[in-house]
């Protein structure tokens, strides 16, 4: 995995295993790969991983069965799309509009560019 500045390392790897999790491959209840073997695979100090693990575990995506390691919990998807919407409107919405407000770009325009993106073979 290529890391970069700006974000700590354990917040990246709870961003990958949460973008896993949105993907579909690990669904609920099932069993997330060991620490050691996702330290392995990531290239990355074992306290680095566990440090992403509980991240995770505090925020309600994952959960540790004692001895079995940790799994996706029933509302793991849930959570995640929550919090990343709720970290876009709260930071990336703002800093947008000032963008806009600075271009002198209308909301009619991104919404029209928008919806062209989404919409791509609909008929204009």
């Amino acid at each position: 995995m290529n890391f970069t500045d700006g974000q700590p390392i354990f917040i990246q790897i709870a961003e990958r295993l949460s973008d896993e999790i949105l993907a579909g491959i690990y669904l609920a209840d099932s069993r997330v790969p060991g620490v050691r073997d996702y330290s392995v695979l990531l290239e990355v100090n074992v306290n680095t991983t566990v440090k992403a693990y509980d991240l995770l575990a505090q925020r309600g995506v994952l959960y540790s069965k004692r001895g079995l390691g940790y799994f996706v919990a029933p509302e793991a998807k849930q959570i995640i799309l929550d919090n990343r919407r709720r970290h876009f409107f709260e930071t990336e919405v703002p800093r947008i509009a000032q963008q806009l407000q600075q271009l002198g770009i209308s909301v009619d325009e991104v919404a029209e560019l928008l919806n062209n993106h989404l919409n791509p073979n609909a008929e204009r």
